[in-house]
């Protein structure tokens, strides 16, 4: 009794003397980071993520079976707990319970039942593991690049602590001084097993079995702490520490040393971005250990996907290695090497055969924690001896799906986004495309450098009148319709403005545009980095926007816009700015209008249902959670709705977000290739969305689709039209069978010379190639959709939209 107590406590204080140091260490290292003031407040929501993403294991059990065979794992680690307490209290008492429920024999049922979910649950891990190994699936497995060696070492540790668990229990169950008579069945089952052996055996058996029992226990523990398997203890530090309600939506504002940077008159000691390891945030160190290495990041990702070197797990992995390197240098009081004293020489090419020659793994082109890893840019080139090489960094559209999918709720569009802003403003170096979009943004208020005076020529040749707001709003106007750059200058966007205009026009809804008063929101510049002209556009708006509404109670500031990315920039990240508006979505108020009687949309005559699939549009979806209103309105417009295998929260990107619409595809596949492919393959003949810059992405890979006789037929249309087109056919009803009387059940629709509410006239009557609705039910706006891919407007970059880009379609 008094040897396995010398031992036991023994190997107990050399373990955690090990495991506490390591821990001391990690401790002072995330704590040396940047300053993350944000995220100790709203206590109730981060206690609610707490219970519900670590206890609850809410993003895990999205993968079902990995899913329930992790929720089963993690509360065996939870109950077993009380296994362990039952183990230490033996060394010292044979007979030893846990006070009060001790011998319930619910408890023992439990403890057995999850530990023998946890079993099977190993070989369903196993089984995954084998069935998605690198070595046999590729880049097409999510465990690539991750350190597959160290995973079957923790499930062995697993394994080793389950069985020693029963061989403890059925040991001491044989021997009599088993806590419970019942209830844990599998322990008991086991010392069936040991019948007949003699009393002293038994004794030797339930000593080696406690002590393997806690000494698998103590080596694991330390194990972890060496490990990625880190996550097991810093998880739920980082899930409770999240940004809220998650890391997608707005942007986070811009700060340097825990303080928001003033750009008017920045101080000389702020960093713009993160150019170092050191300049992340604490919560960003500690994003680079939680990391699992599940690899469902990587899965998700747009730019992985298509044969690109971005992985974001591979991004996250490579930050953490090159922290843990240089923390001797951060933490451990070596002096950083001089400017140019370190020859930083990048290793091999290691992209081998994955086709783009870019090493997606950056930490291992310098190896050590010697100097030569400190003098290492955060950002280069394998030449450059870069941790993140500019084509991973520039890969990234921005869509969250990482973010979206991340069991530990790492924040990884912030960071790649913090990279950027570092490589524009202090580097400039970026994709020469850029420059393009900056000087528009900067010189015209829009990517397309177009004119303002031309903000309205969306207007022309519609039959009805578009209020444009003349220095104050009406008691009767509702609404402000950010028509949007997109909306104002491409021509397929044009077409979506056009129909919601009309639809709110028909529903009697009070609206004013703002005309040349509108300029860019300033989306693309914030997430390709260039936070500074965000900033100038943002506050111009802001002034606008403010003065619009002047006199307003907040709830009365509503905006309607049919851009994402206007909505979620307008909407979420003007408040950082003091612009509070109450900013819906036009499939939002669409929705609304219809629910309400205002807009009612009528089946086709002939009773067929037209297959539609629907994209989400990453800005509308992920980001802002808007999923149901438009495949409402779908339904709604008598079309039957054929979802495509990623869709919803999983919705693959069409590859526009994060200013790659202004940027050229040169490596891998092009992402709107993938995913207008995966669209023909749901057999649709139309393709809806609700998005200006998923419809310009989707019109350029149908078209290039179609000239391969692909996709024929299939048409593009934003889900404004498709309503548009439904309540349209109640005019033909009514003037069939009513005469004047208006049978969409919202009454006749004003008149063209009727005055709108907070505004003037733009335009006069239409004439012939005004929006009409086809005889197929299509719409046309502004001229004729007639079957396969709508003419093809400008896309952005393209030579006849904007200098220095080829058009490369």
């Amino acid at each position: 009794m008094v040897v396995r107590l010398v031992i036991g406590l023994a190997m107990t204080v050399i373990a955690v003397a090990v495991s506490g140091r390591r821990a001391l260490w990690l401790y002072r290292l995330i704590k040396s980071g940047q300053p993350a003031h944000d995220r100790t407040n709203a206590l109730n929501e981060r206690l609610r993520a707490q219970l519900v993403e670590v206890f609850g294991q809410r993003k895990l059990l999205r993968w079902s079976v990995p899913g329930l065979a992790h929720f089963f794992t993690f509360w065996a680690f939870v109950i077993l707990i009380t296994v362990y307490l039952e183990a230490y209290g033996a060394l010292f008492d044979h007979d030893f319970h846990i006070p009060l429920i001790g011998r319930w024999p619910v408890l023992g049922f439990l403890q057995d039942f999850i530990a023998a979910a946890a079993l099977i649950s190993l070989g369903v891990f196993s089984v995954i593991r084998l069935r998605n190994a690198p070595e046999r699936e590729a880049r097409a497995s999510r465990f690539y690049g991750s350190h597959t060696g160290g995973a079957w070492l923790i499930l062995f540790m697993i394994f080793n602590v389950l069985w020693t668990m029963f061989f403890f229990r059925g040991a001491s169950s044989a021997l009599g001084v088993f806590p419970y008579t019942s209830g844990a069945f599998v322990s008991i089952g086991v010392g069936h097993l040991f019948d007949g052996l003699s009393t002293g055996t038994l004794e030797v058996l339930e000593s080696v079995g406690l002590l393997l029992h806690i000494g698998v226990m103590l080596v694991f523990t330390v194990i972890i702490a060496y490990s990625k398997h880190l996550h097991i203890f810093t998880a739920p530090i980082n899930v409770s520490a999240k940004r809220l309600p998650k890391a997608l939506g707005p942007l986070p504002v811009m700060e340097s040393n825990g303080k928001p940077i003033d750009f008017e008159d920045p101080g000389e000691d702020d960093v713009f971005g993160r150019g170092k390891v050191e300049d992340f945030t604490w919560k960003g160190m500690l994003d680079f250990a939680t990391c699992t290495e599940c690899g469902r990041c990587q899965s998700q990702c747009p730019a992985w996907n298509t044969g690109k070197p971005l992985s974001p797990k591979l991004v996250i992995m490579d930050l953490r290695d090159h922290l843990l390197a240089k923390a001797p240098y951060i933490i451990g009081g070596k002096d950083m090497p001089d400017e140019g004293a370190v020859s930083v020489t990048g290793g091999a090419d290691q992209a081998g055969g994955n086709g783009h020659h870019v090493p997606e793994s950056g930490f291992g082109r310098v190896p050590g924690s010697g100097p030569e890893q400190a003098a290492r840019p955060l950002v280069g080139t394998l030449e450059q001896g870069g941790v993140i090489d500019p084509d991973v960094l520039w890969s990234c559209t921005t869509c969250g799906a990482c973010v979206e999918q991340c069991p530990v709720d790492i924040e990884h569009v912030d960071h790649i986004v913090d990279m950027r802003r570092h490589q524009v403003l202090i580097e400039s170096e970026f994709p020469s495309e850029l420059g393009v979009l900056f000087r528009n943004l900067e010189n015209k208020g829009n990517p397309w450098g177009q004119n303002a005076k031309d903000r309205l020529d969306w207007t022309k040749n519609l039959d009805f009148e578009v209020p444009v707001f003349e220095g104050e709003l009406s008691a009767d106007t509702e609404y402000l319709f950010w028509v949007g750059c997109a909306g104002a200058f491409d021509d397929n966007a044009k077409k979506t403005v056009r129909a919601t205009a009309e639809l709110l026009h028909r529903a009697g809804v009070g609206y004013v545009v703002l005309g040349p008063e509108e300029s860019c929101t300033g989306d693309p510049a914030r997430r390709s980095g260039n936070e500074f002209l965000f900033q100038m556009l943002a506050q111009q708006n802001v002034e606008v926007l403010n003065a619009v509404f002047e006199g307003r109670e907040p709830g009365t500031r509503k905006i309607v816009t049919t851009c994402p990315h206007c909505l979620n920039t307008l909407g979420r990240e003007y408040p950082q700015l003091d612009g509070q508006y109450e900013v819906v979505h036009h499939t939002q108020l669409l929705n609304k209008l219809v629910r309400e009687g205002k807009l009612v949309p009528v089946a086709a005559p002939d009773g067929a249902l037209t297959d539609v699939t629907y994209h989400d549009p990453c800005y509308l979806g992920r980001h802002n959670e808007i999923y149901e209103e438009p495949r409402e309105l779908v339904g709604a417009a008598g079309v039957k709705l054929n979802e495509m295998p990623r869709h919803a929260d999983r919705s693959f990107c069409c590859g526009a977000g994060g200013a790659r619409m202004w940027m050229e595809e040169k490596i891998g596949k092009r992402v709107n290739l993938e995913r207008v492919d995966e669209a023909l393959g749901t057999g649709a003949e139309k393709i809806a969305t609700g998005c200006p810059f998923c419809r310009v992405m989707f019109s350029d890979g149908l078209t290039q689709r179609q000239s391969e006789d692909k996709g024929a037929g299939v048409e593009i249309l934003d889900v404004s039209q498709m309503l548009l087109a439904s309540v349209r056919r109640g005019d033909t009803d009514s003037s069939a069978t009513n005469g004047s009387v208006d049978a969409v059940g919202a009454g006749s629709p004003p008149t063209a010379d009727t005055t709108p509410p907070g505004g003037t006239q733009v335009n006069g009557p239409g004439d012939e190639s005004a929006v009409t609705a086809e005889p197929d039910g299509d719409v046309s706006v502004g001229g004729s959709v007639t079957g396969g891919a709508e003419p093809k407007g400008a896309r952005p970059g393209d030579p006849t939209a904007q200098e220095g880009r080829p058009s490369g379609d």
